[in-house]
């Protein structure tokens, strides 16, 4: 299928991208490459991207741009002819929306706005786009359900991301719009964004520094290996979404509609106390991490667990990858790239 794909340059849209293109599906991809973090990281990915195309023989474009530009998002799609648009573009990172939140409504509110016309007025046939498992907030009931509350958002970051989520419903129920929002759970792997924390321990315990670890380590995650993200992406991309036959509008749930609309996590189904996330990595490194203790961090949450019923209703199973794998992975990567 002919494919837009958003944020083409970063951490999850460059292991999309890279998938897309080695199956043959012709690819359009945009990406401000902006410095939130090290251009230069952005740009080893896109140099991959175009050497996969050439090596494949698939139809490949990458656009530098702004998805807030509207007339540059209307001109890609007036002449892209897209079948399906996979929006993994944002404003990221839970701590910047404390210090900046007008990158966030910049590019998670206005820039998702321009795509949902670019979408309606060029009869795209699926849009799938990243959600986050933080717009759970306040929400203490594991494992995170689809079906259950996501209005409580105890940051901005989630805020606009739910914003996505009711934004593109609104799209699907007055345009008839096929529409998948995928709520991401803590996502890792090589490649990843500098300002994670795998990458920010791994960098610090190899220059022998310590690292900051916040409530005391024993809030757990459901960390989610990068290519399992990815292999429910393009999945769920495959199947557009379609109205729910059962939906009860006397009883609504936010996870499906009447419209062509529906949210799904997607995570490891595991969760993993970051202690232990440390201490795989210490194994890989071979070193032994200096750990400052500190209080919860304003804006996080004590744990997240998805539950992926819904979503293996949808696309089935697959075998995915362990912690200690997945970390294993990234430090042979990071060893690699950085020539440590």
């Amino acid at each position: 299928m002919n494919t837009l794909l958003t944020g083409h340059a970063g951490f999850i849209g460059f292991h999309t991208a890279r998938r897309l293109l080695e199956r043959g599906d012709p690819l359009v991809g945009i990406d401000s490459v902006n410095d939130y973090y090290d251009p230069a990281l952005k740009r080893a990915r896109l140099a991959i991207l175009a050497e996969t195309a050439a090596r494949t023989g698939t139809p490949y474009r990458s656009v530098e741009g702004n998805l807030a530009d509207r007339a540059l998002v209307e001109g890609l799609f007036e002449t892209g002819g897209f079948e399906r648009v996979i929006n993994l573009a944002a404003q990221a990172g839970v701590r910047h929306s404390l210090v900046d939140p007008y990158a966030y409504v910049e590019s998670n509110v206005l820039g998702f706005t321009t795509l949902l016309e670019g979408c309606r007025h060029a009869g795209v046939k699926h849009l799938t786009f990243a959600s986050t498992s933080s717009v759970y907030g306040a929400n203490r009931s594991l494992p995170f359900r689809e079906d259950a509350g996501a209005d409580h958002p105890i940051q901005f970051y989630a805020a606009t991301k739910r914003g996505n989520e009711l934004m593109a419903h609104s799209y699907a129920h007055l345009f008839g719009l096929p529409v998948t929002g995928l709520r991401f759970f803590t996502v890792y792997g090589p490649w990843g964004r500098p300002d994670m924390a795998l990458f920010k321990f791994t960098r610090a315990i190899l220059e022998d520094r310590p690292i900051d670890v916040f409530n005391g380590g024993h809030h757990t995650r459901d960390f989610t290996y990068v290519d399992d993200i990815v292999e429910g992406v393009l999945r769920v991309s495959d199947r557009p979404a379609a109205p729910d036959p059962a939906f009860d509008a006397m009883a609504p749930t936010p996870a499906t509609s009447a419209a062509p609309y529906r949210i799904l996590n997607i995570g490891n189904n595991a969760p993993v106390e970051l202690n232990a996330y440390i201490d795989a990595l210490e194994e890989a490194l071979g070193r032994k991490a200096r750990r400052n203790l500190l209080p919860l961090q304003p804006g996080d949450v004590p744990d997240t667990f998805a539950d992926v019923s819904r979503l293996e209703a949808v696309v089935g199973t697959w075998p995915r990858v362990s912690v200690t794998e997945g970390i294993a992975r990234f430090v042979d990567w990071y060893r690699r790239f950085y020539g440590v």
